[in-house]
């Protein structure tokens, strides 16, 4: 970090944005929240800017820097949400689609497969574009943008890049090509990445053009940057082509956060937000990345981060009546709007609704919940089936009561397309409307929080009994559901990091554990380090955690904003890795370059060659994502065997990193 330099951090979560100002010398000199605001992020960035703004007693010219951390990208994996793609396939068949995730990540966007492709050496197989004309014409008009997967395209990217210029020709849409994230083997698994990526662009680049702008109108002239998920800062430009690096961004910014706070060296962290917990272990003051490529929402992907557990969990999950659970509350993993939050701007509404509610004998399922249309939903609702255009043409704009919106099951389940779809948002009671009711919140609307309690304990359970007894008891049992859930996600974390995988019979142990249930034998759980509590709601809920693991809990005192801290305490990094391949045992030598196929002759040559145009490639990108005169970091693993007294090569493979201080104006 630049000495004496003011930085601005910005964290843009589910619920709430953050900012911060922050220099090495004094620490953070202003911070502020404001409430995000999904259809206009600019309304959420702007009252949180300002705020420290307003704090600030020097000059706006003195703000070298500002860089933004976010849980947006996270989030739309989790809750399935993000843009509509198309993606083409390039030698691949359907069979393929069964791999990875894929079918499962695409949720029935179009697909089309053509010809083409390379083989292990990168010689390219034939081409055939002939059915793309098609495809753009029946699908350009309701899709925001193309994911393009090659087979073997990190061996000869030339297809990609061919269809990738014919359908920026032809539809002027945001392209993305499976090689330009990933140089790792595994056609589908690259192509789930890239589909996660292209589905992302759209959410990404509302929040970047949000925050330019603001920063605009008040003045900023200092440079924009996004953390990625491995903690590194890149140039905003830079984060737009690459919007699938930012999953995990929020998260490894409050690990950064979290660092500098304490000087923590070994801790377990668990930050919890309005839609996730996510949790990481802190080993010798660092975060260890995840190998195999990041998680999130169920699918698996090519892209580096910090390994970052995320759980469908926060103080704004749906709450939903679970008969399995002693509390008879389950918790996740959606996220809705709270109620005591939706009344801050719909009073009358909404306590109306209540109220005629309260007055019922038996409360239904649909009693205190919510469901509006998200702005701008009407010019997106263009292909939609008929069943779910007839449900969204009931919802308007303003909050209706579900129970006079819906009609039987089924159209429940349209509902949650539209809400997966980005189209409607549905508001209900959560565990940050219990914490209003029992005192322990009080940001928002209480009075509609308690009235929505009051309804729900009453709502039956199968067997026909009331879930609660009272309103303060649901709500202590909402409490007592999220200490148990964070628990058993940090347990999992834990487990999962020491390679342990639970049976049924190992998780009944650690129930037994955690309840300190009596019995002939007595079980004890601890962790082995100090638990560190982050997010708003932390201290409302995590020394309990902490107790429950019999371990230390560190709160610390801006565990509120610990990621908009992270997200200025980085520096910039980018890689490269180039694999060189021999198909007849190191006569000649083949590796990628520029998108194309290069030969060599000479094992020497070759090496050196390739670690001379990665460093002129690394070099451009290290300039685009911001850096400031970038260290370079080369190793070079060759696989070449003795079989038979002869040396057989096999594989060279070149990593190669630039990591730099973030270029200040």
């Amino acid at each position: 970090m630049a000495e004496n330099k003011i930085l601005l951090g910005i964290d843009t979560g589910g619920t709430y944005t953050d900012a911060v100002l922050f220099s090495d010398a004094d620490g953070v000199i202003a911070k502020a929240k404001s409430l995000t605001t999904k259809h206009d992020l600019a309304i959420g960035i702007s009252g949180s800017v300002d705020a420290v703004l307003e704090q600030f007693k020097g000059n706006i010219s003195e703000i070298a820097l500002t860089s933004i951390s976010t849980t947006l990208a996270t989030n739309a994996l989790v809750e399935g949400k993000g843009g509509s793609v198309g993606l083409v396939m390039i030698g691949f068949d359907e069979k393929d689609m069964e791999k990875s995730g894929l079918k499962e990540a695409l949720a029935g966007d179009p697909v089309i497969f053509i010809p083409g492709g390379h083989d292990v050496s990168g010689n390219e197989r034939k081409l055939d574009m002939t059915g793309l004309d098609g495809f753009i014409e029946g699908n350009s008009n309701h899709i925001s943008g193309f994911a393009i997967a090659g087979y073997f395209a990190v061996r000869n990217a030339s297809h990609e890049l061919a269809v990738r210029d014919y359908l920026i020709e032809k539809t002027g849409l945001a392209t993305t090509c499976s090689h330009e994230l990933s140089s790792k083997l595994g056609g589908p698994k690259r192509a789930l990445t890239t589909v996660l990526n292209a589905r992302l662009i759209p959410v990404i680049q509302d929040l970047i053009l949000a925050c330019r702008s603001h920063l605009e109108k008040t003045g900023i002239n200092s440079p924009l940057m996004v953390v990625r998920g491995d903690g590194a800062l890149v140039d905003a430009d830079f984060a737009l082509k690459r919007p699938i690096e930012t999953i995990l961004s929020g998260p490894a910014a409050s690990l950064v956060g979290a660092k500098f706070l304490l000087g923590t060296k070994d801790a377990i962290i668990s930050d919890i937000g309005g839609t996730t917990t996510d949790v990481a272990i802190l080993e010798k003051g660092w975060p260890r990345i995840e190998p195999q490529g990041a998680s999130v929402g169920g699918f698996t992907t090519m892209v580096e981060a910090v390994a970052m557990h995320t759980f469908g969990l926060g103080g704004d999950s749906v709450v939903d009546v679970d008969d399995t659970s002693k509390t008879k509350i389950k918790l996740g993993p959606r996220r809705q709007i709270p109620i005591s939050l939706l009344a801050i701007e719909h009073e009358d509404s909404v306590l109306g609704a209540l109220k005629r509610q309260a007055q019922m004998e038996y409360p239904n399922h649909l009693c205190a919940k919510f469901a509006y249309r998200i702005a701008g939903a009407e010019k997106r609702s263009g292909n939609l089936k008929a069943t779910e255009l007839k449900v969204f043409e009931k919802i308007s704009n303003e909050p209706q009561p579900l129970d006079q919106v819906l009609k039987g099951a089924s159209e429940g389940g349209t509902l949650n397309k539209l809400v997966s779809r980005g189209l409607v948002q549905v508001s209900g009671f959560t565990p940050s409307d219990a914490m209003h009711v029992l005192g322990l919140q009080d940001n928002w609307n209480a009075e509609a929080a308690k009235f929505a309690a009051g309804i729900l304990c009453r709502v039956r359970d199968r067997f026909a009994q009331p879930i609660a007894a009272s309103s303060e008891q649901l709500c202590q049992n909402i409490k007592t559901q999220l200490t148990t859930q964070s628990c058993d996600v940090i347990l999992q974390t834990c487990m999962a990091e020491d390679g342990i995988t639970l049976g049924e019979g190992a998780k009944e142990l650690i129930s037994r554990s955690l309840n300190k249930e009596n019995g002939f034998v007595k079980f004890a759980i601890n962790l082995d380090r100090p638990l560190v509590g982050l997010g708003a709601s932390a201290s409302v809920y995590y020394p309990a955690i902490g107790e429950r693991l019999a371990t230390e809990c560190l709160i610390p005192e801006h565990a509120d904003v610990a990621n908009a801290i992270g997200a200025v305490a980085g520096e910039v990094r980018v890689q490269l890795t180039v694999t060189v391949t021999s198909s007849d045992g190191g006569s000649s030598f083949q590796f990628m370059s520029g998108g194309k196929l290069t030969n060599m002759v000479d094992e020497k040559a070759v090496l050196a060659k390739v670690q001379i145009d990665m460093k002129t490639e690394l070099a451009q990108m290290a300039i685009e994502a911001g850096a400031e005169s970038p260290i370079f970091e080369t190793s070079v693993n060759v696989q070449a065997p003795t079989i038979d007294g002869s040396r057989h090569f096999v594989e060279a493979v070149i990593h190669m990193t630039a990591t730099g201080r973030p270029k200040f104006d």
